[in-house]
């Protein structure tokens, strides 16, 4: 059967459409789900708990850098991080297998759901906007992916430095819950390749006329502070990893303002043509 015209569908038609789109935006993921899970070691020992050792190239990297200032004392050079990660319920390994499987599913099926929401909007579209279908894609997906890059290169050591060497007292030995761990590694990747993506809203928004080049320089201000405080929450509470984690942030924010000129130039110089 010949799929409707965008105009001639109802909404009904369009929540049809739209539920066969999430369904094979859930399969692309639960596939790539199962292909994680297959691959467990790598998964686990060399991505999830890459970060627990020292050997970790962030590590050795903030250790060179500080030795070249000549900070000797620095929890960047330790040997091994003082705590363990271990397992409290009797199903709890198995339980963060499957999960830590969805979300890397998640990931790396990434660019065939933004390709099926792509695929639903798309007919709402002018045709020459359809044509840069691809590059949307492209450009969506490797925001996201140098997002999750950063996080997990740059936010997840900071992180797992400051508060995996954090005491109040020599009394009290750090034993962290496995799904402790896997939550802050998953939660800054994901957090940080979510909010790559500021540049694409930020031309959505544009389009749709919510937001211009003058409301984004207006209260650029603002944004600064919001992202202060997103950067704070992140982040372990020190400000060398509010500052890491705020540059690039800043740069898409300054990116999104140069997107949205580029949009309203666009439909301005339309605009004259009709």
């Amino acid at each position: 059967m010949a799929k409707k015209n965008i105009n001639e569908m109802s909404f009904l038609d369009h929540l049809e459409d739209l539920r066969w789109h999430l369904i094979r935006a859930s399969l692309g993921i639960m596939i790539a789900a199962v292909v994680a899970f297959l691959f467990k070691s790598f998964i686990f020992d060399t991505i999830i708990l890459g970060p627990k050792h020292m050997s970790f190239p962030t590590y050795k990297w903030l250790c060179s850098v500080s030795r070249f200032f000549g900070i000797e004392d620095t929890t960047f050079c330790l040997d091994a991080f003082p705590f363990i990660i271990q397992n409290r319920t009797m199903g709890g390994q198995f339980s963060a297998h499957i999960w830590t499987s969805i979300y890397a599913g998640l990931v790396i099926a990434f660019p065939y759901v933004i390709y099926q929401f792509w695929r639903f909007i798309s007919p709402g579209l002018h045709p020459n906007e359809r044509k840069h279908s691809r590059g949307f894609i492209i450009i969506t997906s490797f925001l996201f992916f140098l997002g999750v890059l950063f996080g997990y290169y740059v936010v997840t050591p900071l992180s797992i430095n400051f508060l995996g060497t954090y005491t109040v007292s020599a009394e009290i030995s750090n034993e962290i819950d496995i799904s402790s761990f896997i939550s802050l590694v998953r939660s800054s990747s994901l957090a940080s390749g979510f909010i790559f993506e500021l540049p694409i809203i930020i031309y959505f928004l544009t389009k749709i006329g919510l937001v211009t080049p003058q409301i984004l320089k207006k209260y650029r201000k603002f944004a600064l502070v919001i992202v202060l405080i997103l950067s704070a929450i992140i982040t372990p509470p020190d400000i060398t990893s509010q500052i890491i984690v705020a540059i690039p942030i800043l740069i898409l924010y300054q990116v999104s303002i140069y997107i949205s000129k580029l949009v309203v130039k666009k439909q301005e110089k339309n605009a004259k043509h009709v």
